[in-house]
């Protein structure tokens, strides 16, 4: 029987011929594999404190598109409450995704350097889970499929940049609240970069002048601003952790380091969720 096929057991493990040697625990997690794959090839004290965290990193890309899949697919089934439940959840985990800078740049520029040089060509830039996770919530430029192209992994990218984003289900679904939402915003080439439009703007500053007759729009405004701001905490935490480590030298992989996060430092998901506030 293949696992997918075993119905729930409601608190009876589902495993059997767990291997010797093993606990279920370890069984179930496949904690043996994970705490098997840090491999340093160093001798430096920080080095596996840093692959570590950068694999804990990816374990949490992971989850998030996980649950804004999940947040964007209950938005396109008029679920909203759902939809803002899982936003509430993914936000937890945001900022235990935050937190991986605060223990990254406990490293003196010095421990950086003992291991930097055999990260090679290697970059965070390059990490397939993250991009989508941008796709996900809205960042769709077309340019950053360019690091995955010949890879295993370009045809998920390139399905994910085809995709509809978190931000795109949000404006349909004002839409179908009555909000003037033009066609040209609804029905938009998905692939491509979002531009802000000014009767989204507009759609959003009605929900903020009368949130008690838009209550729950009021509430997805907040909760959708909660992660675009746990998300540019991110980058900015990125932004200093890479200043202190490096200063202004090239970032790893041949980036360009602090400049290239600088600016991408200034980006905001959902656009018009900022910008109407200048006009309220």
């Amino acid at each position: 029987m293949r696992a997918t096929d075993r119905q729930p057991t409601h608190g009876t493990c589902p495993y059997t011929g767990i291997p010797a040697g093993t606990t279920p625990y370890a069984h179930y997690a496949r904690m043996d594999t994970l705490l098997s794959l840090q491999h340093p090839l160093t001798d430096a004290e920080t080095e596996p404190g840093f692959i570590i965290l950068s694999q804990v990193k990816e374990l949490l890309f992971k989850l998030l598109h996980t649950e804004f899949t999940a947040a964007r697919d209950h938005l396109a089934a008029d679920r909203l409450d759902d939809a803002r439940w899982t936003l509430r959840r993914a936000g937890r985990v945001q900022r235990v995704l935050l937190s991986c800078w605060d223990a990254l740049g406990a490293l003196a520029p010095g421990e950086f350097a003992s291991f930097r040089d055999v990260l090679g060509s290697a970059s965070g830039f390059q990490s397939v889970t993250y991009r989508r996770l941008e796709f996900l919530l809205g960042n769709k430029n077309p340019r950053l499929v360019e690091p995955h192209r010949g890879t295993r992994k370009h045809a998920e990218v390139m399905a994910q940049l085809a995709e509809p984003s978190l931000y795109d289900e949000a404006l349909r679904l004002l839409a179908r609240r009555g909000m003037d939402i033009p066609d040209e915003v609804v029905e938009r080439d998905v692939s491509l970069p979002y531009e802000p439009h000014e009767a989204v703007a507009a759609a959003w500053r009605t929900v903020y002048e009368q949130p008690g007759r838009q209550q729950e729009l009021f509430r997805l405004a907040e909760a959708l601003t909660d992660t675009a701001d746990l998300f540019a905490r991110w980058r900015y935490a990125h932004l200093l952790t890479v200043q202190r480590l490096l200063g202004d030298k090239p970032g790893t992989g041949g980036t360009e380091g602090a400049g290239w996060l600088g600016a991408i430092a200034e980006h905001r998901f959902f656009p018009e969720l900022w910008s109407v506030r200048s006009a309220l």
